[in-house]
């Protein structure tokens, strides 16, 4: 994970309250502009009566709170209660009297009137950042990592120690000193302890030949986390065994019990586990083994306490699928609520113990999302699940009001962006489902969206691939036309009913709902390693990275073929992250497969990937360099892009942790020395998943330009 400390100039070769737009574009077509306004909703947080919500509203990289009031009834129209115009918002937090909310911004703490009778201010502003605010169980305190600089994004910090601060007066007491970063911190319930992960961190920084020596690449590796609890008045801090194969925060189950996870360092094995932190005693309150690994880490890798500390709600793929399991935390049997070809994530307890929501996908179609409740009647054998939603798109991320009356989550399908809704809870109340937010610009005609055909296709070895494929509306089908395969990326990411979930690839989706105006078809594969489809397609790419699942999202262009209205010879290929790496090994692997591809941030080369930034992804999947050389060498495409015959252009920013830059600088000049045709756009200071207006502008733009010069028939 590199951060810059230098300017890479840029080498090419080549709603009702929706905010304030440019005027609508004739006959309600889309333009680059009208998807940079689409603004996405995130971080519900209740007010302490009930009464109201906080949000984050985000455009463009721009993050600005929100408020809607009335929702013990009907709820109001949202409002703002702050216009930054450069940043985001994290950690949306409510005062215990409900009069102020607090929220993170440049690395301070600031807070602001749910009235809006004030502006905004900071709480406190320092030199150094304040991270991972927490608020104490009275209200009173809170609890935060202090160190490095506003801009560094959490887990590439090199110091962070772990600090409180009175609310009342001000002051500030810290609770660890060293070395180690701290994060995650949690108090306990009745306030006297806190506990955080504490992670040994090395910086290192170097200058590959092929980038020169006047630009240095920093990276910081992360070598052992360990759980930890410290006294909230100050004292000694206790420490735990680590999770060697996955960082999982401790959590309390009660002022005495800590809940915890450990998985193996070789992936295989998962332990729940509930330690009583006075005498150190440990009973495992559930173990699984699997031959391969691990596979839920970042889908839903964390074991959930119940609010009354009787009970541990997880996710668990034992009998191949993604299942909802529930535990007594005093140990005894696992129970297992719904069984089917079916997978369920975003685990969420009742405020009075008696019901878990969850998403689910539970049907035909499986990027279609819905809502759903397991009531417990008193104990998880007894439980009923009843789904809140229903129809296309996608319900997630639920979020219960303090009284456990209602629910607020996120929901998007085939004509709407991701938007906040609500929807009651309690048994016997009407359940219908009341829109809070909408997003999208009141220029965009929504009946003109294409929505996604689930279709499968056959890979070499038989498998049946599943993917979305885009079809424009009117398409003379008696004619050949353009296609593009949209390949998705994080490999443990899916294609869904409709608009991402994720702001990340929302803003790609959207993008293709513009390029599909422009008469593109679109194919957007779900390959091997993909969530959605159970364990077992999840784990096919396990010590075979960049083998079968490349071959499953390369392989579209095949099935494009086989459409009497696809033109076979013109057809492009793109992705991120991942899918930009699939996009290379297209180009160098069939080179006469796809007419050009675009490589957005993708790694070139899984041997320097596993430095930088590494981590239980890689290795839970590939096991190390040393241990599994010839893996590491053929899944390497960097090494064949002499093969390339195709144009390519790669775009990525200077500030990307996930993919590090170096990365397509690598990329660009092994195809530079092969005489390829290359563009490659830098956005200085940029991240990852690309967010600020001038990028999306400059990047779009000339995506379009791309593939309508490679892919418009001459």
């Amino acid at each position: 994970m590199r951060r810059l400390f230098f300017i890479v100039a840029v080498l090419s070769t080549g709603a009702p309250f929706s905010p304030a737009r440019q005027s609508p574009p004739a006959a309600g077509k889309l333009t680059i502009e009208t998807l940079i306004d689409i603004r996405h909703p995130s971080l519900p947080a209740w007010s302490p009566d009930a009464t109201e919500v906080a949000f984050v509203w985000e455009r463009a990289g721009v993050g600005n709170l929100w408020h809607i009031g009335g929702m013990n009834g009907r709820p109001g129209q949202p409002r703002p209660l702050t216009t930054f115009d450069d940043g985001h918002i994290d950690s949306v937090l409510w005062s215990h009297d409900g009069r102020v909310i607090y929220f993170l911004r440049a690395g301070d703490l600031w807070q602001v009137k749910p009235d809006a009778t004030s502006q905004a201010a900071r709480v406190w502003t320092t030199d150094v950042a304040e991270d991972e605010v927490t608020l104490s169980p009275d209200g009173t305190h809170v609890a935060f990592v202090r160190g490095g600089a506003p801009n560094v994004i959490s887990w590439q910090r090199t110091k962070g120690e772990l600090w409180i601060r009175s609310l009342m007066d001000g002051r500030e007491t810290q609770l660890t000193k060293g070395p180690e970063v701290v994060s995650a911190p949690a108090w306990s319930p009745d306030g006297s302890r806190i506990a955080f992960l504490q992670t040994t961190v090395e910086p290192r920084q170097e200058a590959p030949a092929y980038s020169g020596a006047k630009i240095l690449y920093t990276r910081v590796d992360h070598l052992r986390s360990v759980p930890a609890v410290v006294p909230a008045a100050g004292g000694a801090v206790t420490s735990f065994p680590p999770s060697p194969g996955w960082d999982t925060a401790a959590s309390w189950l009660d002022a005495s019990k800590l809940l915890l996870q450990r998985v193996s360092a070789d992936s295989r094995t998962r332990d729940i586990i509930v330690r009583d932190v006075a005498s150190g005693r440990e009973q495992t309150v559930s173990h699984e083994v699997d031959p391969k690994f691990w596979s839920l880490g970042f889908v839903s890798s964390d074991p959930i306490p119940s609010p009354d500390g009787k009970w541990v709600a997880f996710v668990s793929d034992r009998d191949g699928w993604d299942h909802l399991y529930v535990v007594p935390a005093a140990g005894g049997t696992v129970a297992q609520i719904g069984k089917g070809a079916y997978e369920v994530r975003d685990v969420s307890w009742s405020p009075d113990s008696s019901q878990i929501a969850f998403t689910t996908n539970e049907g035909d179609n499986p990027g279609a999302w819905q809502l759903a409740i397991a009531s417990l009647n008193g104990s998880p054998a007894n439980a009923r699940v009843v789904k809140l939603t229903s129809g296309r798109g996608t319900n997630v991320a639920p979020r219960w009001a303090p009284d456990g009356r209602q629910i607020v989550y996120q929901h998007t399908d085939p004509q709407h962006s991701a938007d906040l809704f609500v929807v009651p809870s309690a048994p016997g109340l009407e359940r219908t489902a009341v829109r809070l937010t909408d997003s999208m610009p009141e220029s965009i005609d929504r009946s003109a969206l294409v929505p996604p055909q689930l279709v499968h296709y056959t890979a070499p070895d038989g498998q049946q691939v599943p993917a979305y494929l885009f079809v424009p509306p009117g398409l003379d089908r008696t004619k050949k036309h353009p296609a593009i395969v949209w390949i998705h990326g994080d490999g443990i990411n899916q294609n869904y009913d409709g608009w991402h979930v994720q702001r990340n690839y929302a803003v790609y989706y959207s993008f293709h709902q513009y390029l599909l105006q422009q008469g593109y078809v679109v194919l957007a594969p779900d390959y091997r390693g993909s969530i959605g489809y159970g364990r077992d397609w999840r784990q096919g790419v396990h010590m075979d990275v960049g083998g079968k699942d490349a071959t499953d999202a390369v392989t579209a262009a095949e099935y494009l073929r086989t459409l009497s209205y696809v033109d076979g010879d013109h057809i492009g290929v793109w992705g991120l992250s991942y899918g930009g790496y699939f996009t290379l090994i297209a180009l160098a692997d069939r080179p006469t497969l796809y007419a050009c591809g675009v490589d957005v941030a993708g790694v070139g080369d899984y041997r320097t990937w596993f430095l930088d930034p590494g981590g239980a992804w890689v290795t839970s999947r590939m096991g190390t360099p040393e241990s599994n050389a010839p893996l590491y060498r053929d899944s390497a495409v960097v090494d064949r892009l002499s093969h390339v015959e195709r144009p390519l252009l790669v775009l990525h920013g200077t500030a990307d942790v996930n993919v590090p830059y170096v990365e397509s600088v690598r990329v660009v000049d092994e195809l530079l020395k092969h005489g390829k045709t290359v563009d490659f756009m830098t956005y200085p200071g940029e991240f990852h998943y690309f967010e600020r207006a001038h990028v999306l502008r400059d990047a779009w733009g000339r995506v379009e330009r791309f593939f309508n010069g490679c892919l418009s028939p001459k």
